[in-house]
């Protein structure tokens, strides 16, 4: 890795990581944008290992944005230790703001297009390509709306159209619960455990501020020195969503839970431990309220709200913390159309950017090519044949990739008992009458 500090207008350094190619660069760089909006670009790192075949004859270059990651980050004191109550969260995040009013005005995606460019012309790359993963999905297609010249291609995972409002999530949540629940039905061991969608249910709704006060902490098994409320429990399932791996333990941990023992709930908590802190507050925020929480209506929340199990916990977060963040509306031009070839990836039961958005909401591009995972959760690039496809993609950007490898990503194993899957499930045996034994 080569790491440098770029300067950038405004007295300000980014933070910047390449990888080199192997071969020497014999290609276009390719550049990848984090999400959030609040995540830092070194953080997508570990995608290296995946994409390594791409990066014989690409650098792959990683730019923390302003505020996040090495690039002076704006996390508000939140980086290690996050508030657990929304209200503790939100007076936090309010303190932050007062301590710093002047900030919150530079942090936007037109600041981040522009520092990307800057840095594109340091480095002397004449085109480049972007990935993009979630928000970074937007930041790439707003980049090719201000500088299409400097760009080749574009490969967008978990797509965050520019005219799509991301943060009404509750109904894709549902929707990708649905089809866990689905799947579920027809797995053996999965199976076993009933109607345990309804037990999740039963849980939210009929959850105590005894059982509230007892719930184990992930790490020691001991209760918590916070309550854990029933919106967080919805939340925490919200999030193993995104990951089928983390999906696939939720059938057993729920219905352990209903029957008393929540140690194994607790270990969803657990597995997402590490995401506190890895968004930078005040970058999220900055950019969320002015760009994306301006254009949601009161009425938009309810109605996606409606009938699902995450309700407003996600938006809620925001809806509050928007109220004591107080930054003027930043809204986009209505898109133009571009050329460039576009890779679109989406998991089909993505709980944030399901498949519709890609395929409704990007019709001012005419070619694009996009990949759908069947039970895919949210970002699929490292998955299966996924980085293959990449590749060949960029490679040849104007030819018809052949997709039909996608069809042989599955769902990991439902979680069976407190070890995790069942490992000696009998092979099937079909005799030669056809009948399945």
């Amino acid at each position: 890795m080569r790491c440098y500090q770029v300067p950038v207008a405004g007295d300000a350094e980014l933070s910047v990581m390449v990888a080199p190619a192997v071969s020497g660069g014999q290609r276009e760089p390719l550049y990848m944008l984090a999400g959030g909006p609040g995540q830092a670009a070194s953080q997508l790192a570990k995608l290296l290992n995946p994409l390594r075949k791409l990066n014989r004859e690409r650098d792959i270059v990683f730019v923390d944005r302003r505020g996040a990651g090495y690039s002076n980050p704006f996390d508000c004191g939140m980086d290690e230790d996050m508030p657990v109550q929304l209200q503790d969260f939100v007076e936090q995040l309010a303190s932050c703001y007062q301590a710093h009013p002047e900030r919150p005005k530079t942090l936007n995606s037109r600041q981040t297009v522009e520092d990307l460019e800057a840095v594109r012309k340091v480095l002397k790359h004449r085109r480049i390509s972007l990935w993009g993963g979630s928000w970074g999905t937007r930041t790439a297609l707003l980049y090719q709306q201000w500088y299409p010249e400097s760009l080749q291609s574009l490969v967008l995972d978990g797509v965050a159209p520019i005219d799509t409002k991301v943060f009404l999530t509750a109904q894709a949540a549902e929707a990708s619960l649905q089809q866990l629940v689905e799947a579920c039905a027809v797995d053996p061991v999965c199976a076993n455990f009933g109607d345990w969608r309804g037990e999740l249910d039963a849980l939210l709704t009929q959850w105590t501020p005894e059982q509230a006060a007892r719930f184990p902490d992930p790490f020691t098994g001991v209760p918590g020195e916070e309550p854990v409320e029933a919106w967080m429990l919805a939340s925490a399932v919200r999030t193993a969503l995104y990951d089928p791996g983390a999906a696939a333990q939720l059938p057993f941990a729920v219905h352990e839970a209903r029957r008393g023992n929540l140690l194994p709930l607790s270990g969803i908590f657990g597995l997402f431990a590490q995401l506190e802190g890895s968004m930078s507050m005040g970058l999220t925020f900055s950019v969320a309220c002015a760009e994306e929480m301006h254009r949601v209506s009161a009425d938009e929340i309810a109605s996606d709200s409606a009938g699902t199990f995450i309700g407003e916990a996600f938006v809620r977060t925001f809806i509050e913390g928007c109220r004591r963040w107080p930054v003027a509306p930043r809204p986009y031009a209505e898109p133009e159309p571009r050329d460039h070839p576009v890779l679109l990836i989406s998991g089909s039961a993505d709980p944030i950017t399901p498949p519709v958005y890609a395929d409704t909401q990007l019709g001012y591009l005419p070619h694009t090519q996009h990949l759908v995972v069947a039970g895919g959760g949210h970002i699929n690039s490292a998955r299966g044949c996924i980085p293959d496809l990449i590749r060949t993609f960029l490679d040849t950007p104007d030819t018809a990739l052949d997709a039909s490898c996608v069809a042989d990503i599955e769902r990991p194993p439902f979680m069976a008992a407190a070890y995790g899957p069942d490992i000696a499930r009998p092979a099937r045996v079909v005799e030669q009458g056809g009948e399945e034994q």
